[in-house]
């Protein structure tokens, strides 16, 4: 096993942009950062790994201080941005549109990856509709399975608000509970779905990396600090680029990403790793419209009564595609 550093450091400038397709002149004729400080929230999520990736490549970019910022899960990472404690961070696009509504001060910038959740359920649940009276388990302290959820089962006519039983749960206590028949579902994030695949227990009702419409939106999107955003553009480019370089890097050597985030305490299985970044699109994030993810999920959110505002004033609130728009011409390949 190769260390962290050992392999970052083989990572040269002018090699990881021969593999993203940017010629190294394109980031040097650029000014440098307004700032050599980037701070990046912390959350040990196997599906975020171009974040952890992106360390040397951010090096590279002009940040000389790097600093990942521990966060208790979404929530965290919601407060982190939201008060100017983290620069830049992925995070799941149905909360982040609800926290754009509540008026936190956030830019979302690019979209990160497509999938990563998965729903299982007991042999009872066989669709989405099938958990019409049903119970389903949710982390106490996280509101991103449920902001899924609720939107996944407003898409098919149920009201989340009286269809469905929702228990508050850990996740290794929902894991129990389904394995028991305790509960009928759980919605699961990596490494969740692979153990539980390996255990045998549940089964797949919805994998939002290749299940439609799901498998057409991101999951994660890539947020700033509204005033980051504002006072070093330059900066924010900059990040954002390591960041999708290194989506790529992992779309490209998923084992090694693996092996990696396993050294560095992302995650505690190289298996489930492995096995959750290879099913992964991280190319999609040249493909795919970002503003078509916050479009269909924040009707859903509407439609189950979660926001208010329309799609329209979500985009206008809270997006900046400026700097995508310029690193997917740059990016090419």
């Amino acid at each position: 096993m190769i260390s962290r550093r050992e392999f970052l450091r083989g990572l040269t400038l002018a090699g990881t942009a021969s593999l993203a397709g940017l010629g190294p002149e394109l980031a040097g004729a650029e000014p440098p950062p307004e700032t050599t400080r980037l701070r990046i929230s912390r959350v040990p999520s196997t599906c975020r790994s171009p974040e952890w990736m992106a360390e040397e490549l951010l090096r590279a970019e002009g940040f000389s201080h790097v600093q990942y910022t521990p966060t208790a899960g979404t929530v965290g990472v919601e407060q982190a941005l939201a008060s100017g404690e983290a620069d830049i961070s992925g995070h799941f696009a149905a909360p982040v549109i609800l926290r754009v509504e509540a008026g936190d001060p956030i830019v979302i910038l690019a979209g990160e990856h497509v999938g990563c959740f998965e729903l299982l359920g007991t042999d009872r649940i066989r669709t989405i509709r099938d958990l019409k009276g049903r119970t389903v388990a949710v982390p106490a302290l996280d509101p991103s399975p449920y902001a899924f959820l609720a939107s996944m089962t407003a898409y098919v006519g149920l009201d989340p608000n009286k269809d469905i039983n929702w228990v508050k749960h850990p996740a290794s206590e929902s894991m129990r509970l389904l394995a028991e028949g305790k509960i009928d579902a759980y919605l699961g994030f990596p490494p969740e779905p692979q153990a539980l695949r390996a255990k045998g227990i549940g089964r797949v009702v919805v994998n939002s990396a290749v299940d439609r419409p799901w498998s057409q939106y991101f999951c994660c999107m890539l947020v700033g600090n509204r005033e980051f955003v504002r006072k070093h553009p330059v900066a924010t480019k900059r990040a954002l680029r390591a960041i999708l370089k290194a989506a790529d890097l992992c779309a490209a050597q998923p084992e090694r990403v693996a092996r990696f985030i396993v050294e560095e305490g992302v995650a505690k299985n190289y298996d489930y790793a492995l096995q959750a970044i290879k099913g992964l699109p991280y190319g999609r994030w040249r493909e795919y419209d970002p503003e078509d993810t916050l479009r269909f999920y924040a009707l859903r959110l509407k439609e189950a009564g979660m926001i208010k505002s329309s799609p329209q004033k979500i985009i206008t609130q809270s997006a900046d595609w400026r700097f995508l728009s310029e690193l997917k011409k740059e990016l090419k390949g």
